[in-house]
Parts: C-alpha cells; sequence; structure tokens
C-alpha cells in the first residue's frame, strides 16, 4: 500500500469513533461498541486489537477490594471498554456501584472507595499506583470462556477485495518489526515487547467474531453504553 493512497490521522478510540460516525474518514480502527450505531459498516482486516485473557491496559483500578467500591470513574476515550465494565459489573463481579463519566485527570481520584476504569498507557502506568486492579479482558473470558476484540478495523462503505489485501499486508507490518517499534517507543511502566507479543491478540478469528456478536447483543438488549 502506497503512502500516497492514504492520509494518517491520530486520535484516542472515542475520538476516531466520533468522526467514522460523522463520516469524517473512510476507515479507522473503532471501539467495536459503535457499531450497532453505524448505519452502514463493514469490518475490512483480518486484524483487531483484541485478547484472549488478560489484556493488562483495560482494567479497573482501586484501593480497596471492588465489593466495597461504592464509585467507578469511567474512561473518557473508549465506549467499548466502559459498555465491557457496565456488564461484568453486573453479570461477573455482581456490584453495582455508581457509575461516574470521568474528566482528564481523574485517576487521581482513585482513592478510599473511588474506584477507576483505565485503558492504554495510562492504565499501564497505573498497575504501580493501585492496591487492586481488575483486568476486563481475563473477566470477560472467565464469564463467557472467550477471547474479547476491543476494536477493529472498519469502513463506512465497502471497499475493493484488492484494497484490503494491500491494507492487511501493510497492517501486518508491524508484526514483523515488534523490536523496532518498542526501541522507538521506550515505556518505563511496563514491557512492551511482553504487551505486544503476550498480553494483545491481534488475530481476527471466528472465537472473537463471536465474542463481539454476544457483546454487542448485551449492549443492545441492555443499554450498556453510556
Amino acid at each position: 500500500m502506497m503512502a500516497e493512497e492514504v492520509e494518517l490521522s491520530f486520535a484516542p478510540p472515542a475520538a476516531l469513533a466520533k468522526r467514522l460516525l460523522d463520516n469524517e474518514l473512510d476507515v479507522a480502527l473503532v471501539p467495536v461498541a459503535i457499531l450497532p450505531s453505524m448505519k452502514e459498516y463493514h469490518i475490512i482486516s483480518n486484524y483487531c486489537i483484541g485478547a484472549n485473557g488478560k489484556v493488562a491496559s483495560v482494567a479497573i483500578f482501586s484501593e480497596v477490594p471492588l465489593a466495597e467500591v461504592k464509585e467507578v470513574y469511567l474512561d473518557f476515550e473508549s465506549r467499548t471498554s466502559v459498555a465491557l465494565a457496565k456488564i461484568l459489573l453486573e453479570e461477573y463481579w455482581k456490584v453495582s456501584p455508581q457509575l461516574l463519566l470521568a474528566q482528564p485527570g481523574y485517576e487521581q481520584l482513585i482513592s478510599g472507595t473511588s474506584g477507576g476504569l483505565i485503558i492504554g498507557d495510562r492504565a499501564l502506568a497505573q498497575n504501580s499506583s493501585s492496591t487492586y486492579k481488575y483486568d476486563l479482558a481475563e473477566a470477560w473470558k472467565e464469564l463467557t470462556g472467550l477471547p474479547f476484540i476491543f476494536a477493529a478495523w472498519v469502513s463506512n462503505n465497502k471497499m475493493t477485495d484488492d484494497f484490503i489485501d494491500r491494507f492487511n499486508e501493510a497492517t501486518s507490518f508491524g508484526f514483523s518489526h515488534l523490536d523496532e517499534v518498542v526501541k522507538k517507543n521506550p515505556f518505563q511502566y511496563y514491557d512492551l515487547h511482553s504487551y505486544y507479543t503476550n498480553d494483545i491478540d491481534y488475530i481476527l478469528d471466528a472465537d472473537k467474531m463471536k465474542a463481539m456478536e454476544i457483546f454487542l447483543n448485551k449492549i443492545s438488549e441492555n443499554k450498556k453504553v453510556i
């Protein structure tokens, strides 16, 4: 895939989702929770952001056991993680804390009986700060026996087979250059090589598609997205 064929745009998952919904983007790596909101969508890649067990970068953090947490601040960057947290709090952990939409910097509010759902690099960094950590992908696997898919490459319109083939080729390029990626992106809080190879599962297989169907049914039936 030639660089001049595409224009790249970088933003948090929720921001990319909004731009795709507003038809400002043709293709985006977006939280799967937005799919029911789209008039038309096509998953165009064999790759995704998923996990088959612990994911490390999507978790609820607290200073007391989850059963004692009275309120949970919800990350503002991913609708899928928020919806998944609501499902797991109700169906897996069977607790009902007050859920609060968070603002940037809310990590500082995680104390006492206040917990927080954190995603991405901020979650990896939070590992060393909080006493308790509840990994959402790990809990989903224990609840359903299936992996989880957080985000997929989605287009508003049907793409040609040739574009999809070349897109998959371009997307897979990083897997053969992981050492270079890690070297260029030093991160003091977590072993990124282990994260990319052990925690994240990039292959969009039949089990992840089945998990996505179950997840989307749950949020559709129970309005889990806030």
